[in-house]
């Protein structure tokens, strides 16, 4: 630090803090207060340096609450005192400023507001309503005033009886939603600490129980994606339907939202192969967001087998025939997902037609985007390599993939059953004989 603004500093801080902030030793007459610095004068060091070193506390800490201390280390006595000073001035002016009057509504929509700049519009709408979930019992609360017990009495109480939309209400919302919902006011509440419109997150301990989180996964394992006998019967249904073709794209492992935003010049049937480069995807269920490809991993190109192209083949035939009588009312989107009159069709009615065909086939109901589980599953089990199946699914990492993706059930796991009843009968290969259980040399 240059020695004027060394001087500047330390004039302004004295005259400011000396009332209180340091420890004052006054005659008897209380005529004069001399300020002290804790500064250490530390021993020279190997090449003869003499250093000034302090511990200071710096005021509780934004996110824990609990005081911190710091420790500075400087080459001159003058520029310690200045940091010094300047660390006390810093913690008092905190602990005399007014706490902030806004409530946890005012702060969320001016959190929101900066955040939308830096997020997806279908993320940033996600926030929202994620977030509308905490207003209607927290939004009037002012800032300085939400206590931790009014954070988690929203979580019990949103566990319990809080859906208000998708399901019957009054019932509780699930594990993963309330989490969902939590994490974004931590985050909104760590800006607001920042920003000094709080003094601490009490929100930051506060935790789905366990037991809850649980209790979900165990009713989403109750409803596993189809298995290959249940795919290929969805094949068999759609036979002949005008979506045959985008449904057998979804049975191909593609998101529901890269099928929305496929382009016929996105897909080239000579070379049998299609490029995923844009989406569609809807908000609310009639907000349609269009945009790039989820990541760009998520940005590849695909080659398509024989039967998808003999569909997107007939698809784009019947859509020529479509136009042509149509006349000028057909609307010539460019889209492979279309209605008969060349309109885009989104997720949710994709979703919808989906639903009809399994009703009318005696399917079970599984999510079109559960498909995605059931081919990735079978590639696996085909031994397609991990890196290849990562790429397939638009991944930049196949640990994604396996992850989440791949959920053999009880038949993909028959091999293995069978290859271990080789070791029980004794009926092993000859090249098996010398293998001992458990051996890492076998």
């Amino acid at each position: 630090m240059a020695k004027p603004a060394i001087t500047a500093t330390l004039g302004v801080v004295r005259q400011a803090l000396a009332t209180s902030l340091f420890q004052r030793s006054s005659d008897t007459e209380g005529k004069r207060a001399v300020l002290s610095y804790p500064i250490k004068k530390l021993v020279p060091d190997a090449k003869g340096k003499v250093r000034y070193r302090f511990v200071v506390d710096a005021g509780p800490d934004p996110v824990t609450g609990k005081r911190k201390q710091v420790t500075r280390t400087f080459g001159t006595l003058r520029e310690a005192k200045a940091e010094y000073a300047s660390i006390v001035h810093r913690r008092y002016e905190a602990q005399r400023a007014p706490l902030s009057q806004v409530t946890v509504d005012e702060w969320l929509d001016q959190w929101l507001s900066m955040k939308a700049e830096d997020l997806e519009e279908s993320t940033a709408y996600s926030y929202t309503m994620t977030l509308a979930r905490v207003r209607g019992r927290l939004g009037h609360i002012r800032l300085p005033d939400l206590t931790e017990e009014h954070v988690a009495a929203w979580m019990r109480w949103a566990l319990q009886e809080g859906r208000v939309r998708g399901g019957k209400t009054g019932t509780g919302l699930g594990a993963t939603s309330v989490e969902m919902s939590l994490a974004r006011l931590k985050e909104a509440l760590d800006r607001a600490v920042t920003r000094g419109l709080a003094r601490v997150n009490v929100a930051r301990e506060v935790t789905v129980p366990r037991k809850a989180r649980k209790a979900e996964r165990r009713a989403r394992a109750a409803v596993p994606p189809w298995s290959v006998t249940e795919v290929r019967a969805f094949v068999r249904a759609i036979a002949g339907d005008r979506l045959q073709a985008p449904f057998l794209l979804a049975l191909m492992g593609l998101r529901p939202a890269e099928i929305c935003g496929m382009r016929w010049a996105d897909v080239d049937l000579d070379e049998a192969t299609v490029s995923i480069t844009n989406t569609r995807t809807v908000m609310g269920n009639d907000i349609v967001v269009e945009k790039d490809a989820k990541s760009l991993a998520g940005e590849r190109q695909l080659p398509l087998p024989a039967p998808v192209v003999a569909a997107l083949s007939a698809f784009r035939a019947a859509q020529a025939d479509e136009k042509t009588a149509a006349g000028q009312g057909y609307e010539d989107s460019g889209y492979v997902l279309v209605d008969a009159r060349g309109r885009a069709l989104n997720g949710r009615q994709l979703r919808e037609r989906a639903y009809k065909v399994m009703d009318r086939s005696g399917l079970r109901r599984v999510r079109l985007y559960d498909a995605r589980a059931s081919c990735l599953t079978y590639l696996a089990n085909q031994g397609i390599p991990d890196h290849l199946l990562a790429r397939w699914a638009g991944h930049a990492d196949a640990r994604t993939t396996k992850r989440w993706y791949v959920r053999p059930d009880v038949e993909d796991l028959r091999p293995a059953a069978d290859t271990w009843g080789g070791l029980a009968s004794g009926s092993a290969p000859v090249h098996e004989e010398n293998v001992r259980c458990g051996s890492v040399n076998g």
